[in-house]
């Protein structure tokens, strides 16, 4: 197998050093190229065509945001975000820059040559990111294909596994919808939130999986791009409270629903993640069955498959994002091959049949009789 070719984007040659020498150390990687500015690594990619680009945020004569922007646009590449920045201003540019196809993100090395830890870390996450296939504009693409059994386009019948649940004559109210995503979910969540209606009401809840201490101020970010309110959870709050807002959970806790109550707890990790989209859905299954609608976004792994499939099973009406518009088919692909999802869809059509599947349904007409007709 040949190596990944990497470009290395930093403007400290201290930390350029340290990223080739672990990557090189690592096997399996070459080191094609360097940067110390946005400029200098979009005339290096197009010069090299690397499989795989490290970058900075803070960079001089353009931004790292402003590179991710252009090559995304016109020069697609795998990156990996290799930050520092943690103030919020800067937290901002790295979400941006997550939305607009960076597809994961990572803290600096501390200097310590004992972190270990961070070198494996690095490492796993460089050769993730390199196997994704990025794309120009992912919201051109829409999928024609059904992902796995017992799923439909959102205008079919559930297979054997969800019932009729959602359609209408008879079926309850949505009182809740719950998302979850991970590798490429920023962009896939901004995109369905723009997409909802002003009026639409039910609390949306949200597990994103991203690490401390890049989480800290998503939320503030996602309510910044959105009409909607974006917030964290409170411990204890009532999901009443939550009406037409989008909750999320917080890093390192998992979010829960409870006796009409969201909780947050610190159980343990469940597929190496706190919070756990699956802990989410499970715990809508079991105290909002019929009446939740579930969505599970693009991300790797299968942390959201076996939760989706309860809320399936409890009569909810469960949703996952089509192969050809998640920047990762990982978790979405668990949920198909499983039965968990009622329809696979592709990201631009999700946040309309969500909308559809939560709008108030008209009372039957009733005869002179009395009788419903």
């Amino acid at each position: 197998m040949p190596p990944i070719r990497a470009l290395l984007v930093e403007d400290s040659a201290t930390v350029r050093a340290r990223l080739r020498e672990v990557l090189e150390a690592a096997g399996g990687f070459e080191v094609v190229g360097e940067a110390g500015d946005g400029a200098a690594a979009v005339e290096r990619c197009r010069a090299l065509r690397p499989n795989l680009i490290t970058m900075d945020m803070m960079l001089p004569v353009m931004s790292g945001l402003a590179a991710v922007e252009y090559l995304m646009a016109h020069l697609p590449t795998p990156i990996l975000i290799v930050s520092s920045s943690t103030n919020r201003g800067e937290l901002f540019k790295t979400y941006e820059a997550l939305a607009a196809g960076a597809v994961d993100v990572l803290e600096k090395p501390r200097g310590d040559e004992s972190d270990h830890a961070w070198e494996e870390r690095f490492v796993a996450a460089a050769r993730m990111v390199a196997r994704i296939p990025v794309i120009t504009h992912p919201r051109g693409r829409l999928a024609t294909g059904i992902g796995g059994p017992g799923a439909v386009h959102a205008d079919g019948a559930a297979g054997s596994a969800g019932g009729a649940a959602g359609s209408a004559g008879g079926a309850p109210e949505t009182r809740v919808v719950a998302i979850g995503a991970s590798t490429g979910g920023p962009g896939a969540v901004l995109e369905i939130l723009r997409g909802l209606p002003a009026d639409f009401r039910p609390p949306l809840l949200l597990v994103l999986h991203i690490g401390e201490p890049f989480g800290a101020a998503f939320a503030d970010w996602l309510d910044a791009q959105t009409p909607r309110r974006v917030r964290y959870a409170r411990e204890g709050e009532p999901l009443v409270e939550a009406a037409g807002a989008v909750v999320m959970a917080p890093p390192g806790r998992h979010l829960v629903a409870r006796d009409g109550r969201l909780r947050l707890t610190q159980e343990p990790e469940r597929h190496s993640c706190r919070p756990s989209i699956d802990v989410l859905f499970e715990s809508l299954a079991r105290e909002h069955g019929p009446a939740c609608v579930a969505c599970l976004l693009t991300g790797m792994g299968r942390d959201g498959a076996a939760g989706l499939l309860a809320v399936r099973r409890a009569g909810g009406v469960t949703i996952a994002q089509d192969e050809a518009t998640s920047v990762v088919y990982g978790m979405p692909r668990e949920a198909a091959e499983i039965g968990a999802a009622r329809e696979v869809l592709p990201l631009p059509l999700i946040a309309g049949r969500i909308a559809a599947l939560c709008r108030p349904r008209s009372p039957r007409p009733v005869s002179r009789a009395g009788e419903v007709s």
